[in-house]
């Protein structure tokens, strides 16, 4: 593991869900909940699918995928938001040593940003009861810029607004479609171990920088 290639930095762009926050399980909840009621069981790739698009987009590829023609996309949103409120307010906490890792980086004067698919209705309160929202000078969501994380749109408008260059700031990430766009943008990527990833952490670790297990083996 070659940690070298983060000594230099001068910004840190991580990401949210799965890689500060252990909230899949609540995603998973909720996919199989709200499909569940309409008579679907979640698809294979449906998960890798909808998770860098952030929920707009991802209600309008819901609604088209399984024919919801009776629900607007407004609604979907509004139904998974409420399904998952209460376990960002009162149930996920941060993964191992990510906020150690958080409050070193911080501590040594590097810029951190949040480059997130989900929602500040959620995840504002998670950052808040966990104690560390005041570290970041950022926070970019997909509804802030063009494009989801297919595209490296996100990571560059939080390197703009922290006034730092691609080439010296590393963009966190546990799955594969946002490791390969932040790499497209010209950051340092490091891999971040997920579950839900599992099934891409070959593909994700030969196209990271560096790839971890947890923020511990970072410190």
């Amino acid at each position: 593991m070659n940690k070298d290639i983060l000594k230099d930095i001068k910004g840190a762009i991580i990401d949210l869900d799965g890689t500060i926050l252990d909230s899949a399980w609540v995603w998973d909840k909720v996919d199989e909940e709200f499909l569940g009621a309409r008579g679907f069981d979640v698809p294979e790739h449906y998960v890798e699918t909808i998770s860098p698009m952030g929920a707009e987009k991802a209600a309008v590829y819901t609604k088209e995928e399984f024919g919801l023609h009776n629900e607007s996309a407004e609604e979907i949103v509004a139904e998974w938001f409420e399904m998952a409120k209460k376990e960002y307010r009162d149930d996920i906490v941060c993964k191992p040593y990510t906020k150690e890792y958080i409050k070193f980086l911080y501590d040594n004067n590097i810029r951190l940003s949040v480059a997130t698919s989900s929602d500040r209705e959620l995840f504002i309160p998670t950052l808040k009861r966990e104690g560390i929202l005041g570290y970041f000078s950022e926070i970019v969501t997909v509804d802030d810029v063009p494009a989801g994380k297919h595209s490296p749109d996100i990571y560059l408008e939080c390197a703009r607004r922290m006034g730092v260059a691609p080439s010296e700031c590393a963009v966190f990430e546990d799955i594969l479609t946002a490791v390969k766009s932040a790499k497209e943008g010209g950051f340092i990527t490091v891999g971040v171990m997920d579950n839900k990833s599992l099934h891409n952490r070959e593909k994700i670790e030969k196209i990271s920088d560096l790839y971890i297990e947890s923020f511990k083996d970072i410190l």
